[in-house]
């Protein structure tokens, strides 16, 4: 007797497909991604760009690219901006390590098919002492790390199916007296197969030039020291898939995987989940593989209507292994468009 098993639909092919990848993750993480870019660690800039600026992206793993189509897409994937239709701002604080914060605003604006987007990123430290190696008390000076990130974004949809969307960001770094400054760039696409609500979405983001310290320091024991060497932003290759395996009129469970292939480290992938009922309150999580640094993460949310726009809260929870857990709370206003 032979038995037949037929899958009723296109949809349940997406799943089982998923399933599939999601169970070989766990088992062949080492033969799936190997460590073809581990010989290039620290050898790019800028590095605060890499740190996730927006809860909803970091409670899922930041396994957003395919997923981001609310106001947090300025931050994983400018042509989500076009995605929904109201203007908006959001506000996001990060608790970070050894009493680092790092503040991110951010805002959109649509107007006919197009929609425009700021985002200001802010990292800093405490001051701290400056000491010699004669002097480990310190000098009497103090100075401050800090990072700034200023994005203009543009996006637009070209059909119902696909978008584009560009970001072009001013970074500055300083330590002491020494800055460094340049101007990178982000592209991405978000393209809707068609087949249920699949898409996926290809970004590159954070590519520029090699730029290197300006300023001069002291060295000990007397002279100056002026010429620095050069490295390039941590650029990053994104290629995401997400899609709703279950979805009704008061539940949404949206389930993605991305593949990340950055210039200053190993290859990795990471998968996230978000489940909301009635568009209200919703729950998240994320796990990347192949990251040395991190692995899990969560997150819930709350939106709300008050009277004059929609809200919504959200938190999560960042798993650093040795250096402990990061939180981050997002705060975002939407307001009606007239367009």
């Amino acid at each position: 007797m032979i038995f037949k098993l037929k899958i009723p639909n296109i949809k349940m092919k997406m799943i089982a497909a998923l399933a599939g990848v999601l169970i070989l993750t766990g088992c062949l993480n080492a033969q799936l991604i190997p460590n073809l870019g581990g010989q290039r660690t620290g050898t790019a800039s800028f590095q605060f760009l890499k740190i996730g600026t927006n809860a909803r992206g970091t409670g899922m793993g930041e396994t957003v690219v395919a997923v981001s189509d609310d106001i947090s897409a300025l931050n994983y994937n400018p042509a989500g901006i076009v995605l929904f239709n109201e203007n908006g701002v959001t506000f996001t604080h990060t608790q970070w390590f050894v009493d680092t914060r790092i503040e991110n605003a951010a805002g959109v604006y649509h107007f006919g098919s197009n929609a425009l987007g700021l985002s200001v990123t802010s990292l800093r430290t405490e001051d701290m002492k400056v000491t010699t190696e004669y002097q480990h008390e310190g000098t009497g000076d103090y100075f401050r790390f800090s990072d700034l990130a200023i994005g203009l974004t543009f996006a637009r949809k070209m059909t119902d199916q696909f978008s584009f969307g560009a970001t072009v960001r001013y970074v500055e770094e300083a330590l002491g007296v020494l800055k460094m400054r340049t101007v990178v760039g982000d592209l991405a696409t978000y393209y809707k197969t068609g087949l249920g609500t699949s898409r996926f979405a290809v970004m590159i983001t954070n590519f520029g030039g090699q730029v290197s310290p300006k300023g001069t320091v002291q060295k000990v024991g007397g002279g100056e020291l002026s010429d620095f060497q050069s490295f390039p932003p941590p650029t990053v290759f994104r290629v995401g898939f997400a899609f709703e395996p279950w979805m009704n009129e008061k539940n949404r469970l949206t389930t993605s995987i991305q593949l990340n292939s950055p210039n200053d480290n190993k290859e990795n992938f990471s998968i996230g989940a978000e489940y909301a009922y009635k568009d209200f309150f919703v729950v998240r999580s994320g796990y990347k593989f192949n990251v040395d640094a991190e692995s899990y993460s969560g997150g819930i949310g709350l939106k709300f209507p008050i009277t004059f726009a929609k809200g919504s809260l959200d938190y999560s929870i960042a798993n650093f292994k040795e250096l402990g857990f990061a939180h981050r709370i997002t705060l975002s206003l939407l307001f009606p468009s007239k367009h």
